[in-house]
């Protein structure tokens, strides 16, 4: 039997919206990702507060998140929708 299917597995990362490091411990990723940072997150960003005619910037932060993704992808020598290809 020929392996005709050879699926990359992908991994795709993203971070939460910067918000004030307090306000972060119960930041959830979007559906389908895995939280990789613990408690406040990291503080590595900037959160603007508007008030009045003044924007103001503050030390912020955010979580990491990460997902899995399989792509399906035909096996070298392989090719079309069924990998039957040869």
């Amino acid at each position: 039997q020929v392996k005709k299917q050879c699926d990359q597995k992908l991994l795709i990362r993203m971070k939460t919206k910067c918000v004030p490091c307090s306000l972060n411990l119960d930041t959830q990723c979007p559906a389908g990702y895995t939280k990789i940072t613990n408690g406040t997150g990291t503080p590595d960003c900037r959160y603007n507060l508007e008030i009045k005619t003044y924007t103001l910037s503050f030390p912020g932060c955010r979580h990491r998140c990460v997902k899995e993704f399989e792509q399906p992808e035909c096996c070298q020598g392989h090719w079309g929708p069924d990998c039957m290809g040869k």
